[in-house]
């Protein structure tokens, strides 16, 4: 009982630290004009008022792929991001799931 409790709260810590990017900003995703607040997401450094462009960051679709998310410098490998200059390999999945989500929004 205790084994299961201790797995339990594991992986609920686990879950509530994932990293994803915030979902507010997706009509400044891959616009490439610095636009992008830090958490949330971009596709290259371009994207992000602070120039940094993170890697390590999850989907929020939960499909478990990386993407990037506009990070400050100095905490660009923080919390499981693999540091700034990341550039999407599947920037078109991306930039749909963020028009998609800007149309959702309405705004």
């Amino acid at each position: 009982m205790v084994r299961i409790s201790i797995l339990a709260t594991f992986t609920f810590a686990l879950t509530a630290f994932a990293l994803s990017p915030n979902n507010a900003g997706a009509r400044d995703v891959g616009n490439g004009n610095a636009a992008q607040f830090i958490t949330g997401g971009c596709v290259n450094d371009a994207d992000c008022q602070s120039a940094c462009c993170a890697g390590g960051a999850d989907a929020a679709d939960g499909s478990g792929v990386e993407v990037g998310i506009c990070s400050a410098e100095a905490a660009s490998l923080q919390n499981g991001k693999t540091g700034c200059g990341f550039v999407d390999p599947d920037a078109a999945t991306t930039l749909a799931a963020a028009e998609a989500q800007v149309e959702k929004q309405g705004f």
